[in-house]
């Protein structure tokens, strides 16, 4: 919740950033270092600070500019392009934010890999897609994020698709991904789009429960739907990254690395100084 506390405790940490509050601290550094490429010993010795490449990557999901238009505090763009594209290829983030996930359950005192999760979908205009879809419920030609997270709201995964495919038809694919990087889930809350029988016909699996939670309009006005304002308030999260308001990337690939990365920094802020 953003208070008094939280918010003194949010300027005690960007007084350690060194420019702007989504650089890295010292203690973030220190926990991020290791899972980036390490110098080779054969050829030309590394001239590039990686720690200012993933402060300009961090600064550009947050604020949303474009590539050429980082400061110059930075490292030229072409340089932190090439290594963003380097490290979507070695699936850098996703490995970072799954890491730090881990470490945060266990912090709060969970285990480490979920046994629950929900499930929901995020429709957002794409003008630089390589192919869009339109959403007629939602009146948006763009991309459809389908994202799992935990009960705390955790992300746990993201299949990106065309806005023209139903949360029905995506409900095969994103179980399927779940069940391979998290083997421990049995059970799932969904909204009424994914009441069909071939969401209930993947729950067939032994200890593996899908439960539909349906919205009631009996009352008038908004009301708190129980499990599901998880996954809604995750994709509010998801647009405090001003990248992310649109889907601006041409490949899939780097659109979801993008989320990776906007999803693993809280976290790793969180884990670096409670």
């Amino acid at each position: 919740m953003w208070n008094t506390a939280t918010r003194g405790r949010m300027v005690a940490i960007e007084k350690k950033t060194k420019r702007y509050p989504s650089d890295l601290t010292d203690e973030e550094w220190v926990a991020l270092e290791v899972f980036l490429p390490q110098p080779t010993k054969r050829g030309r010795e590394r001239t590039t600070d990686l720690r200012e490449v993933v402060n300009a990557l961090r600064y550009m999901v947050r604020s949303g500019c474009e590539w050429r238009m980082l400061p110059v505090h930075f490292r030229p763009w072409q340089t932190v392009y090439w290594w963003f594209r380097r490290f979507v290829r070695l699936l850098v983030f996703r490995t970072i934010h799954d890491v730090v996930l881990m470490i945060d359950r266990e912090r709060v005192g969970r285990e480490a890999s979920p046994t629950a999760g929900v499930i929901d979908s995020q429709t957002v205009k794409a003008p630089m897609a390589e192919q869009r879809g339109y959403d007629a419920g939602k009146k948006i030609v763009g991309r459809k994020r389908h994202i799992a997270v935990d009960t705390d709201g955790r992300l746990l995964a993201v299949n990106l698709t065309t806005a023209d495919i139903s949360d029905r038809a995506e409900a095969q694919p994103i179980l399927d991904a779940i069940r391979k990087r998290w083997p421990w889930m049995k059970h799932f809350f969904a909204d009424g789009a994914y009441d069909r029988r071939t969401l209930l016909d993947k729950a067939a699996f032994p200890d593996f429960v899908v439960e539909v939670v349906r919205r009631t309009d009996a009352d008038p006005g908004f009301k708190v739907i129980p499990r599901r304002w998880v996954v809604e308030r995750s994709i509010g999260w998801l647009t405090r990254y001003r990248r992310l308001v649109r889907d601006y990337e041409e490949r899939l690939d780097v659109s979801e690395a993008m989320i990776f990365m906007a999803m693993g920094n809280p976290i790793l802020r969180r884990i670096t100084h409670p």
